[in-house]
């Protein structure tokens, strides 16, 4: 087969794909939200910025635990990390 040839036969399968039934979606870009607006929903659901994103409430109990405990975050975050993979 041909050069041609064969892209004409990739392009009537491709048409035939978004023909079919089921393809409604095809071709369509899914919503963009840039970072600006993705920061203002994550706010909105209560969430920090951090490596993962954080719960405000979970936040707030770190902060606690690293005051009470006259150390940093940093520090919490390790030390709970290695007590639940100990376990």
């Amino acid at each position: 087969m041909k050069k041609t040839g064969m892209a004409k036969s990739d392009a009537k399968k491709l048409m035939g794909k978004m023909t079919a039934p089921g393809a409604a979606e095809f071709g369509k870009v899914a919503e963009v939200v840039d970072r600006r607006e993705q920061r203002r929903r994550d706010q909105a659901l209560g969430l920090v910025p951090f490596a993962t994103k954080l719960n405000a409430d979970l936040v707030a109990q770190l902060n606690a635990l690293a005051t009470e405990q006259g150390s940093d975050v940093g520090t919490v975050v390790t030390a709970l990390l290695q007590k639940g993979m100990a376990s």
